[in-house]
């Protein structure tokens, strides 16, 4: 059998499979992170790797399972964030994560030296605050004490991997994430880190996300309860696990959307697709030779969970599922809307100024109004990202779903009725990036091919649009976009 960890932002999923991939029980052991004013968002190390052991162990006790059947482990997890270590490979602060936004003195200092436009046809991606190497400049001009200490850069799962294994590595779909990355020499960029003033040594090794990095370390063993004989494969990030996982292994099968924490859409392309208006980015795929152009807003499933919270009697317990039903039926916001920038966005903006707004909020409306609107202006959000990547020649004409918000009908209807394509609900759930991980360490355990995730899922329920609702949301497309291009200059002013 294998396990599959899923780093993610507010815990780690841990799944045990079958050699063929197929899911056999899962677990989820929660972690805190700190945002704060300024752009802050941390977590620390520590807490991820004491999820990783405790999720291990209940996975076992949970599927009744003997320790010794279980052969090979794999480790997939949130994306372009910053562990810095010591020379032993412990972290000298705490991790600085894919939602932090500190570092636009950085992104400006790149920008200069390499070019807006070069640095995307380089990397694949923007320059921006939520990538790696501004993050760890960052700490560099701010924290001199801190950097004084640092002698490696890793992501998250990296991390974990080095914790399991004692190697430190990278895989090549978490290396694209940290605009450290020569996307088509498939090594760091001398370039970009001369311009950042970096020393390519603070980088680990690349390596492809099938990679057998290891065997477990015998402290990891001990930890984890299981043999030191488990074979460690080396993973990816979640955006291409949760493709896999969702069975877009080739360009053939179509897009998907991630309805997480943060939500993306992308698809599986035989080269990077590149965006005159640069509104889109590409990842290299784990499935090696393959990339997944994608298109990410920052806080598409958080900001459900933030107006759940704010609607609910006790915000420790969101009443997500009751509030969805009731913004459902057709209900008409009557005008409202909601820009879902709760924590600046990426795409199509690119404005890590930009902020969470109701625009056109009157007397009449109610929490279900106020639900539905949110709910509305993620599915809105994410059409100007499928718009990018029409406009960049890629065909999009039908759209899976995972993640957590899959779950909701409502939401799948209303993101057909503004997409104008059907939506499908697949079985894998928030279970895809794990299931996309457990392919891969199948993969690099020789035990099947990626083809296989293509049956390792199956769709249960299509959400067609409504032509008549369809020609409304276009409409009023364009007003929720023109409600941001409006309030643009006044989030970039900030408070005074």
């Amino acid at each position: 059998m294998l396990i599959a960890h899923d780093l993610g932002t507010t815990g780690n999923k841990a799944s045990l499979h079958r050699d063929d991939g197929r899911l056999v029980a899962s677990v989820t052991v929660g972690y805190p992170a700190h945002f704060a004013a300024g752009g802050i968002a941390e977590q620390n190390p520590e807490d991820w790797w004491q999820a990783v052991v405790s999720a291990t162990r209940q996975l076992l006790v949970k599927a009744a399972v003997d320790a010794q059947s279980v052969t090979g482990l794999v480790v997939g997890g949130q994306m372009m964030g910053t562990v810095l270590l010591d020379g032993a490979g412990a972290p000298v602060r705490p991790a600085i994560i894919w939602a932090d936004t500190r570092s636009g003195a950085q992104v400006r200092e790149l920008a200069a030296a390499v070019g807006e436009a070069h640095a995307y046809d380089l990397l694949g991606h923007r320059l921006n605050e939520t990538y790696s190497i501004e993050k760890i400049m960052w700490v560099r001009d701010h924290e001199p004490e801190v950097w004084s200490r640092v002698r490696k850069f890793c992501v998250a799962k990296d991390y974990i991997v080095m914790r399991l294994t004692g190697r430190l590595a990278t895989d090549r779909s978490d290396a694209s994430g940290t605009n450290a990355y020569d996307q088509l020499a498939g090594t760091w960029s001398s370039e970009v880190l001369a311009a950042a003033r970096l020393d390519a040594n603070l980088f680990p090794e690349i390596v492809d996300s099938v990679t057998i990095v290891g065997s477990l370390t015998g402290d990891a063993a001990n930890a984890l309860g299981l043999a030191r004989e488990v074979r460690v494969v080396m993973g990816g990030g979640d955006g291409p696990m949760a493709a896999v996982g969702s069975g877009i292994v080739a360009p053939s099968d179509g897009a998907y959307v991630c309805l997480g924490t943060s939500s993306w859409i992308s698809f599986v392309s035989e080269a990077p697709l590149r965006d005159p208006k640069m509104r889109t980015f590409t990842f290299d795929n784990v499935v090696p030779g393959s990339y997944v152009p994608t298109a990410t807003m920052q806080a598409g499933g958080a900001s459900v969970q933030w107006i759940a919270e704010a609607l609910s009697p006790d915000p420790s317990r969101p009443e997500t599922g009751r509030l969805t039903a009731e913004a459902g039926d057709d209900l008409d916001t009557e005008g409202l809307y909601f820009l879902p920038y709760l924590l600046g966005e990426r795409s199509p903006h690119w404005d890590p100024d930009a902020r969470g707004a109701f625009v056109g909020i009157g007397r009449h409306h109610t929490r279900s109004h106020l639900m539905r609107a949110v709910l509305e202006g993620v599915a809105f959000n994410l059409r100007l990202c499928m718009d990018a990547f029409r406009d960049a020649g890629a065909s999009i004409d039908r759209v899976d779903a995972v993640g957590g918000g899959a779950q909701s009908d409502v939401w799948l209807q209303i993101l057909a009725d503004v997409w104008g394509v059907p939506v499908r609900r697949r079985t894998v759930g928030e279970e895809a990036n794990s299931l996309g991980a457990a392919v891969t360490a199948a993969v690099g355990l020789g035990l099947t091919d990626f083809s296989a995730a293509r049956s390792l899922s199956e769709v249960t329920a299509e959400f067609a649009p409504v032509p008549e609702r369809h020609s409304i949301y276009s409409s009023r497309a364009a007003r929720f976009d023109s409600a941001y291009t409006a309030l643009a200059p006044w989030f970039a002013k900030g408070e005074s």
